[in-house]
């Protein structure tokens, strides 16, 4: 049996980091020592974990002085960019959820259920996906390896959770009729659904839909497949929705197609429209898998099809996805 290894969380006291506990006592993952660290604002708080009380350290450039093994990540990009090479150079694989490493050639960016085999060739980093990506990768993954991918389009409808607690705080004070200064948006998302999620580029897209088109790339390994993103920040607390149109190379029956998807790894099929049983965004807050619905022909084009893809952001969005990868490392970890 493998030693156990010892364990860092990063942003230990965010909307993630917990979530990055919970999931972690959740699996039953193995570990010697764990240590939690966050910014001086939440340093000498006290976090129990598995009955057992833990202090919050300050993140600082010797946090990784002492022998850790696998550090997960949720403390921002310049937190990332600044701290996750010292924790490599100490020998510490990070698994970081902020999108600093994403796009570095270097870098592997993993769905576990997608290309798993990345993981192997981290250089101290690995890269966890954006939260609307994560979920669409692995819809996608079975549909390419069966027929090959030409176009996708995705449309998202993405839940507050997604902005931490500034967003989460926006929709309740909207909610609660608040005449508070919104935190988050810049329109009240009460009542209103924002096509605006980051900041606005000069092409005219949002950073948050090239990180979808950009990533698909990476991920799938395949630039050819053209992608387009429309990403839309909805009055809804958890779980994103996404409705995904692809068009693939090959002919396909649709039954294959939900057959397929019923046998692949972190997928649940709900599909059945005479019921009213499709994926809803409530069902999947609090869960880690993948839920596809509303799978249907695109008769407007050959070979497409529409699926409606919704996913807990917070869990399987990042901080499940991270610990799943973690998971990964424990079998390829020196002993």
């Amino acid at each position: 049996m493998k030693r156990k290894p010892n364990v860092a969380v990063v942003g230990a006291t965010g909307v993630v980091g917990t979530t990055f506990l919970k999931v972690l006592e959740e699996r039953d993952f193995p570990y010697d020592n764990l240590y939690l660290m966050a910014s001086s604002r939440s340093a000498g708080k006290t976090v129990t974990f598995r009955g057992k009380d833990y202090v919050v350290e300050e993140l600082n450039e010797h946090s990784f002085d002492k022998p850790i093994d696998i550090a997960l990540f949720s403390a921002g990009g310049g937190t990332s960019a600044t701290y996750a090479p010292i924790a490599a150079a100490h020998g510490t694989v990070v698994v970081d959820n902020s999108s600093q490493w994403r796009m570095d050639e270097t870098v592997p960016l993993v769905v576990p259920e997608v290309n798993p085999q990345d993981i192997e060739w981290n250089k101290g980093i690995i890269a966890n996906p954006n939260c609307s990506t994560i979920q669409a990768m692995v819809a996608l993954k079975p549909l390419q390896d069966a027929y090959g991918i030409k176009r996708v389009v995705y449309s998202t409808y993405q839940a507050v959770s997604g902005s931490g607690m500034k967003g989460i705080n926006d929709l309740k004070n909207g909610l609660e009729g608040k005449d508070e200064p919104l935190q988050a948006y810049a329109h009240p998302i009460a009542g209103n659904c924002l096509p605006h999620i980051d900041v606005f580029l000069p092409n005219g897209y949002t950073k948050e839909e090239m990180k979808m088109i950009n990533e698909t790339h990476k991920i799938l390994g395949d630039d050819s497949i053209k992608v387009t993103a429309t990403t839309v920040r909805v009055p809804v607390f958890d779980s994103h929705s996404e409705s995904i149109n692809v068009e693939l190379e090959k002919p396909f029956e649709l039954e294959d197609i939900i057959e397929l998807f019923r046998r692949s790894p972190g997928i649940v099929v709900q599909d059945d429209v005479e019921n009213n049983v499709y994926p809803l965004a409530r069902d999947a807050a609090g869960t880690d898998e993948v839920y596809i619905g509303r799978i249907r022909r695109d008769f407007s084009v050959d070979n497409g099809i529409n699926i409606w893809v919704v996913a807990d952001n917070i869990r399987k969005g990042a901080a499940t996805n991270a610990v799943q990868i973690a998971e990964r490392l424990l079998e390829i970890l020196p002993d």
